[in-house]
């Protein structure tokens, strides 16, 4: 287990690089392919692009922030053709893969650019109608949202909307994967990356619509979403082939914050991955939408 001084290095560490927070290499060809397919994931638990009814002006601009391999933003492009969607991510790599993939589908109302979200982004005060961002608990620490959730009033116009979806694990009847997902939320807790007073949870739903009144967000609102992932069901080995990716992938983030050790961390895997291919494993995700408008009149 590490010591005190040990996990404030590690929240040091994450301050001052984003890409350093986020717990997996985020240029691993494995990671990119599991975030196409978590992309998928999302749409499918949370009711499709925009289940709370937003509608996009004509004309309108949209950013997508980290934005990842770009499945959500290129399908948004695909159905308002007549909508400029720009999403932002830190990986070059992803970058490329998301421009490469807008063109190949002959989508030329979006686009990629390289940007690290927890900094200021590249962007005129007032440039856009909507703001979407779905997971961003996996790098941002506390204190990074008050700063981010500024750059998010300076850059919506009048009456434009932010839209954040987070979530916390799922909850499954497996005993060893009930524990990986505990060990992924002690990890986060040491790294300094959760909201969580005890490190049981990521503890990110709780405070999001606090965190957007706080910003200074009017007309906050909550909607939540979830997919049954049981064995036997029709999303049951997609979830089961993110999570044997995810599971092995974060090991070297598990063993850098002590929560396990390696020679309990590889049984603890392959247990995992036999109780998730059981007959008897029931499993749900759950997610959470909170969207707020930004005041007509300058606050």
């Amino acid at each position: 287990m590490t010591d005190t001084r040990e996990n404030e290095g590690l929240a040091q560490a994450g301050a001052s690089q984003t890409d350093l927070t986020y717990p997996i290499d985020t240029e691993q060809v494995d990671e990119l392919a599991r975030l196409i397919q978590q992309d998928r994931l999302v749409n499918e638990a949370m009711g499709g692009l925009f289940p709370e009814g937003q509608t996009l002006p004509e004309g309108g601009r949209l950013l997508d922030l980290a934005c990842g391999p770009g499945g959500w933003a290129c399908e948004v492009a695909f159905q308002h053709p007549s909508v400029e969607v720009i999403g932002v991510d830190i990986s070059p790599s992803t970058v490329e893969y998301a421009n490469t993939y807008a063109r190949s589908r002959g989508l030329s109302n979006v686009q990629f650019q390289v940007m690290n979200v927890m900094e200021p982004l590249a962007f005129p005060d007032a440039s856009f109608d909507l703001i979407n961002g779905r997971a961003l608990f996996s790098f941002m620490q506390p204190q990074d949202w008050r700063h981010l959730l500024a750059e998010c009033r300076r850059l919506l116009k009048p009456g434009g909307i932010i839209r954040l979806t987070e979530s916390e694990f799922p909850l499954t009847s497996s005993p060893a994967t009930e524990r990986y997902f505990a060990l992924m939320a002690a990890a986060l807790k040491r790294a300094g990356q959760s909201f969580s007073p005890d490190g049981r949870h990521v503890g990110i739903t709780p405070v999001l619509p606090r965190l957007l009144r706080q910003a200074g967000f009017q007309d906050v609102r909550l909607r939540a979403g979830a997919v049954e992932w049981s064995s036997h069901t029709p999303m049951h080995y997609a979830f089961f082939k993110d999570l044997f990716v995810l599971f092995q992938l974060i090991q070297p983030f598990l063993l850098k914050t002590g929560v396990i050790s390696r020679e309990e961390l590889e049984p603890l895997y392959q247990q995992t991955i036999a109780e998730m291919q059981a007959d008897d494993f029931y499993a749900i995700a759950t997610g959470l939408t909170v969207w707020g408008q930004q005041p007509h009149a300058s606050a």
